[in-house]
């Protein structure tokens, strides 16, 4: 299990230069295969750090309006460039993952740890308040109400 947080820590930090650099394309294979040589020595492979930022990619616009729906009185560029990457992993994976690899509550949890690690003081709350709005407008599949 070290290993996919290790593979969330280096996505998140990818997506963070890749984001930086204005989401320059020509950059991001460089990008990952450097942070996953600097940050990931003894990651046994790097498959799910791959299908974390191919699938943040993919649905980029789709993951950044379901942030500005759920933090209304932050605006998507406003919000810092690591609270941001985090979210779009943890909605990412909540609303795209595969929830028998990662069920919703430990996207959710592995998503507020990264935020306490490499976020502001207030990260964690501002990550855990998206993450769990989006959950309880989503609910739990397979739980009756």
């Amino acid at each position: 299990m070290a290993n996919r947080h290790l593979s969330r820590s280096i996505a998140m930090q990818a997506l963070y230069e890749w984001d930086f650099w204005r989401k320059d394309p020509a950059k991001l294979e460089e990008i990952v295969n450097r942070n996953i040589q600097e940050f990931g020595p003894g990651l046994e492979g790097s498959r799910f750090v791959w299908q974390l930022i191919d699938g943040v990619i993919k649905h980029l616009a789709k993951l950044d309006k379901i942030i500005e729906k759920s933090a209304p009185e932050w605006p998507i560029e406003q919000i810092t460039i690591i609270d941001r990457n985090i979210l779009r992993i943890g909605l990412y994976e909540l609303l795209f993952g595969k929830r028998e690899e990662a069920p919703p509550k430990v996207a959710i949890n592995e998503a507020i740890e990264l935020a306490k690690t490499f976020g502001g003081e207030s990260s964690g709350r501002f990550i855990n308040g998206v993450l769990g709005t989006v959950y309880r407008e989503i609910g739990e599949p397979g739980k009756e109400e």
